[in-house]
């Protein structure tokens, strides 16, 4: 008969696996039971910093636990986004992952502090946001081809503001130029709302800007509204055409979804999903969303997982193509 040598260690460390197990998936099953971390990687104050904020306020109402918002800003968000790679994967960081930090980075960027496919577990979306083009009231034109003309007429003199490289704003600028055949220059601010004294004084001419902050200004008349970025018009300007009525294609709609560390595991991330689910489709976070041009936008975590990879794959060969790259 052969004989067998159990190593004591290895026993114990099995043991303590197996009593372990229950409490690891009992653990899984209750969260969240305490406070959860969530990161916005853009400046208080602004759109996503509100949309979040309205997030988790439903979220905390429905757990009964606080979710509560850190904003760590900085390079076009990667700063925010890498602390939320390289959290610890048991749920209680979580935060915004989205077009900018998520699908335009990798190609925008020479180095990545994070490789967004597999650094981070995403758990759903959360909503889409379309860019509002307003000029300085100075420029002539009162349409998009008439802007388009007076670009062409004068290449190079005149510039588009954006809340920093990479950011939606910048790559909608970008894609204007690209489309439309017109030169401009690229004037990067630490967040849309610090451009907006420049533009009106002319020093800096027009902003792909998110609705609520664009349109703020524009019914203030300090700006004037062209068009939305995306393929549609939106309900909540909608005298205002989209782009892609003048270029065809055109489409440029901010996406964001709610994000945590990999590894996180399954079961956590179903009861992530679930909730926020339930915050998403109640009828108030709807209406708050709506008021900030945004739309409410519930997905599966293998749904958001695809979209993000289908949107690298569609931006990357316009990025390429707008010569737009930070190193």
């Amino acid at each position: 008969m052969p004989s067998f040598t159990l190593d004591r260690r290895a026993l114990f460390g099995t043991a303590a696996a197996l009593l372990a197990a229950p409490r690891l998936a009992a653990a899984q099953d209750a969260w969240p039971n305490r406070p959860v971390r969530y990161i916005n990687p853009y400046a208080a104050g602004g759109p996503t910093d509100t949309l979040s904020r309205q997030l988790c306020q439903k979220m905390s109402e429905m757990s009964g636990q606080q979710f509560v918002v850190e904003n760590r800003t900085g390079s076009g968000g990667l700063v925010g986004n890498q602390m939320i790679a390289q959290s610890a994967p048991d749920g209680y960081t979580l935060g915004l992952g989205g077009i900018a930090s998520h699908a335009i980075s990798p190609t925008l960027y020479a180095h990545m502090p994070f490789d967004a496919q597999k650094d981070f577990t995403l758990v759903t979306g959360m909503w889409r946001l379309p860019n509002l083009l307003v000029v300085n009231n100075d420029i002539p034109a009162r349409t998009v081809p008439e802007l388009i003309a007076f670009l062409k007429a004068h290449p190079g003199q005149y510039a588009y503001a954006s809340a920093g490289a990479g950011t939606t704003l910048h790559i909608s600028g970008a894609m204007f130029c690209t489309m439309a055949g017109v030169e401009m220059t690229h004037v990067p601010y630490r967040g849309s709302a610090a451009a907006y004294p420049d533009i009106i004084a002319g020093r800096v001419h027009m902003i792909f800007d998110n609705i609520p902050g664009a349109l703020a200004q524009a019914k203030e008349n300090r700006v004037r509204p062209l068009g939305v970025t995306s393929s549609d018009r939106s309900p909540v300007v909608p005298d205002a055409p989209s782009i892609a009525e003048t270029l065809p294609g055109y489409d440029m709609a901010s996406w964001t979804c709610l994000c945590g560390p990999a590894g996180l595991p399954p079961a956590m991330v179903q009861r992530m999903s679930a909730l926020s689910r339930r915050a998403l489709e109640t009828e108030e976070l709807k209406r708050q969303y709506l008021d900030q041009g945004a739309t409410a936008w519930w997905t599966t975590p293998e749904q958001i997982a695809d979209f993000r990879a289908s949107e690298e794959r569609r931006l990357a060969p316009l990025i390429r193509a707008s010569g737009a790259r930070v190193e």
